[in-house]
């Protein structure tokens, strides 16, 4: 886990991320996506750090997708820290973001309280 890496204004765990040793993230000025990320582009025109430091209930862009939608809410109620601590207790328990692709043991989640749920428990 690369912890400096942080999570991403979406709300993904870009200190987890299997492409974090070519990417810097969203907020480096580097990613490629960073003029076609609604995600980015939004909450940048707020003045926020993240999507989670947002006070509306939002499904756009990456938020439309599970994995991020969780992540976000997760921050929302416990702060980044605690997001990141979870994860990190997760790894090393065997919990996998990414284990083929990017599709790992926090993705195939229909509902975000379930996905909020194992990443506070990693099961």
């Amino acid at each position: 886990m690369k912890r400096e890496l942080g999570i991403a204004r979406c709300g993904l765990a870009c200190c987890l991320c299997s492409e974090n040793d070519k990417c810097s993230g969203c907020n480096s000025g580097e990613c490629e996506g960073k003029n076609r990320c609604l995600n980015r582009k939004c909450s940048s025109e707020k003045g926020l750090a993240a999507c989670y430091e947002c006070g509306e209930d939002c499904t756009k862009g990456m938020l439309s997708k599970m994995k991020p939608l969780g992540f976000t809410m997760f921050v929302k109620r416990y702060g980044v820290e605690e997001l990141l601590d979870c994860l990190e207790r997760n790894e090393q328990n065997g919990v996998v973001y990414h284990r083929e692709g990017i599709i790992g043991d926090y993705d195939g989640f229909d509902d975000p309280e379930r996905l909020i749920e194992f990443i506070r428990n990693g099961k």
